[in-house]
């Protein structure tokens, strides 16, 4: 059984916006990576149960690159994701309205290969480079 990790992170904006901002592909591609030095170059999203989700995370200098992907195993529109990663790691999404905010919160499973803090870091940061799109767009 792998840890789980939690983070999360409130976006000053309404719940349909960072619905919608978090699933466009053409707003994924602005937001997901956690450093300057990365992009996300392309992105896919079929955002239904049984659907797939493929966004390709990339150093800029091109020397190292990956597919971030999985299946939804459950969509509830504009409050709740859930997908499965090709490994079988889960991840679980909500998305809570505050009332003209609202507050994305994930738990994933820890992969074995790095530290936990680590991936909290880097899955932190992607969140909060989206916080910061979300809020800017």
């Amino acid at each position: 059984m792998s840890e789980k990790i939690a983070i999360q992170a409130t976006v000053e904006a309404p719940r349909e916006r960072v619905w919608r901002l978090w699933n466009d592909p053409e707003h994924i591609t602005q937001w997901n990576f956690a450093t300057d030095d990365w992009h996300c170059p392309s992105a896919e999203n079929d955002i239904r149960v049984g659907g797939r989700l493929l966004w390709r995370m990339e150093s800029i200098d091109g020397s190292f690159g990956f597919d971030f992907e999985g299946v939804y195993d459950e969509v509830i529109a504009g409050s709740r994701l859930a997908f499965t990663m090709p490994d079988g790691r889960l991840v679980e999404m909500t998305f809570e309205d505050l009332g003209g905010s609202t507050r994305i919160g994930t738990v994933f499973d820890a992969e074995s290969e790095h530290p936990a803090e680590m991936q909290r870091a880097g899955w932190q940061a992607i969140l909060n480079n989206f916080k910061r799109h979300a809020e800017s767009s």
